[in-house]
């Protein structure tokens, strides 16, 4: 059984057992539960439920594993014979979840 869940606007593909980083949530603490209230499309062997924009009834539990960052992204601009330069870059900070069961 996977299903596809909507975070923040960003849509991740789950199975039971599956560590995935989500935005981050700081109220979470390590070792409880979270819940994905808007599952996206639900399949299991053969057979799919898509919602419209969500499936009724269907949420995704899992348990929260702790924080995590993200790679260095480097924005760099430049303007070339102008001696104009500038580089940014910032680390993403997620929170790590393994999924623990979907509900459908």
């Amino acid at each position: 059984m996977y299903a596809i869940i909507n975070d923040s606007n960003q849509q991740t593909t789950v199975r039971a057992g599956d560590v995935i980083l989500c935005d981050l949530k700081k109220d979470a603490k390590a070792g409880e539960t979270i819940t994905f209230d808007q599952v996206l499309l639900v399949g299991n062997e053969g057979t799919v439920k898509v919602g419209a924009p969500t499936v009724k009834g269907a949420s995704v539990t899992g348990e929260v594993l702790g924080e995590a960052k993200g790679p260095k992204l480097v924005a760099f601009r430049f303007k070339r014979r102008k001696n104009v330069r500038v580089k940014r870059g910032h680390r993403q900070h997620f929170t790590r979840v393994r999924i623990t069961e979907i509900n459908a």
